[in-house]
């Protein structure tokens, strides 16, 4: 039923692909990209890079844009904000932060936007009754997220984009 290998061998054959695997990510990943889409396909199984995708030509032309609507965060955190990324601009208090932010949060391969998941832990802490909607496009992809603060975890989501969605934790701290 079963093959024995002699030892020598299957280290001979272990190592012959070692050296191949090596040698081929000495160059770096390699990435194609899917007509029409900003998803990348890694071509060596297991090799994933945590930087975002790079900006496409058409990308360039309209920038990414976001559109910002708070509501009951008080004062002048309420409105609606224009930020263009990545030629910085529009009505947000601080276009060129807030950018940073979400550049801050984007991962190759995880929806920046992403609601927390259903089943997670989070705790009862209730941070006010804030929200916000996203808009536009980034990194090539639509964006259509909420947000609010009525646990732990969405406070938590909330405050990873600060300053896009305005700073809250020092409105609570006072």
């Amino acid at each position: 039923m079963f093959q024995v290998i002699p030892l020598r061998r299957l280290a001979v054959t272990v190592s012959a692909a070692c050296s191949v695997v090596v040698a081929s990510a000495a160059t770096g990943p390699v990435t194609a990209y899917a007509s029409g889409t900003a998803e990348a396909v890694t071509a060596l199984a297991g090799v994933t890079s945590l930087a975002p995708p790079p900006v496409r030509e058409e990308d360039r032309v309209s920038g990414d844009h976001l559109t910002v609507t708070v509501r009951h965060a008080g004062g002048r955190a309420d409105g609606t904000f224009e930020v263009y990324c990545h030629q910085d601009g529009g009505s947000h208090p601080d276009v060129e932060n807030a950018c940073l932010a979400v550049d801050r949060n984007t991962r190759w391969g995880r929806d920046t936007f992403a609601p927390d998941p259903e089943d997670g832990v989070c705790t009862m802490r209730y941070g006010g009754p804030a929200t916000a909607h996203v808009t536009g496009r980034w990194a090539g992809r639509p964006v259509d997220a909420t947000y609010d603060r009525s646990n732990g975890c969405a406070i938590e989501r909330w405050d990873r984009l600060v300053p896009l969605l305005p700073d809250l934790r020092r409105a609570a701290a006072r």
